[in-house]
């Protein structure tokens, strides 16, 4: 599912003295089937543009397109319904949002909301469950008797039982420890390969991003700041720095091998470890020619 914004400018409370302009003039494009991390500090405009996405916001000026769908000042939402049975968003603690009985009930709100027969609705249901990596005899369990990564991963599955073409994670490993931090995301990846999905990461983290996107977007104060592929992206030191953002730890050892060793490193994929690896064996391998 492609999407572009096209000066896309969102307000709150326009004409008050609270008047606050979140979106300038925004234009960017988001290419059908890639990971996109956006990236940014509070007040960026993250928050704002993902609400756009699923037309819980429409812009105060320009134009958004998602897929077939154009969204703009005087549009009539009127197929408002069917966008959202395609974009999935997996806000922040998504466990908080857990209301139903059990969990086999939680994760079949979305679609039978959305007009599915009861039938798809049960497949969808397992399929979600086993998408997320639990098992079935959690389906008749009450969601609040789950530990709370099983809370998030039933909360998720049930995003994912709309079988969404355009799924956005809004910071979706706070809170979790490193380990959780990593499971979350691997699954995040291996589903958007799997599924086909086009994939919007928001995202604090520079380390998520390098590691897992193929486009990045940086926001600023409401304007697109910097674009292009992370391993781009997040060589720009300086330009980084002017908005209080890190560059990547891979990253940073990457320049300052090459800086010291003047040597052709490069990344694509690596750890840390990996990347102290073939640093050596270079090293190495230049010191026997000598």
């Amino acid at each position: 599912m492609e999407i572009s914004f096209k000066q896309v400018s969102y307000t709150y409370q326009p004409n008050t003295p609270f008047e606050h302009k979140a979106l300038k003039e925004l234009d960017m494009e988001i290419p059908s089937g890639s990971f996109t991390a956006v990236i940014g500090h509070t007040g960026s405009g993250k928050s704002t543009l993902i609400q756009h996405l699923n037309g819980l916001l429409k812009p105060t000026a320009g134009v958004v397109n998602i897929g077939t769908y154009q969204l703009h000042p005087e549009a009539k939402l009127k197929r408002i319904k069917d966008l959202r049975s395609r974009v999935g968003i997996v806000f922040q603690y998504p466990e908080h949002q857990l209301f139903e009985e059990t969990v086999y009930k939680d994760i079949a709100f979305g679609p039978l909301n959305f007009g599915v027969n009861r039938e798809e609705v049960e497949k969808r249901v397992r399929q979600s469950l086993q998408a997320v990596q639990l098992p079935d005899e959690l389906l008749g369990r009450s969601p609040f008797e789950l530990s709370g990564g099983q809370m998030r991963r039933v909360a998720i599955a049930g995003v994912l039982a709309v079988q969404p073409e355009l799924l956005v994670l809004d910071e979706p490993t706070a809170g979790l420890d490193p380990r959780g931090q990593k499971e979350m995301m691997d699954m995040f990846y291996q589903l958007h390969k799997q599924k086909g999905l086009t994939t919007i990461l928001v995202t604090h983290s520079m380390e998520d991003a390098l590691a897992y996107a193929d486009h990045v977007i940086i926001l600023n104060n409401g304007e697109k700041y910097l674009e292009g592929k992370p391993e781009e992206v997040f060589t720009r030191k300086e330009a980084l720095q002017r908005v209080q953002l890190d560059v990547p730890e891979v990253i940073q050892f990457i320049m300052k091998a090459k800086d010291r060793f003047q040597v052709d490193l490069s990344y694509h994929g690596q750890t840390i470890e990996e990347l102290a690896e073939e640093l050596a064996s270079i090293v190495k391998g230049e010191n026997q020619n000598e």
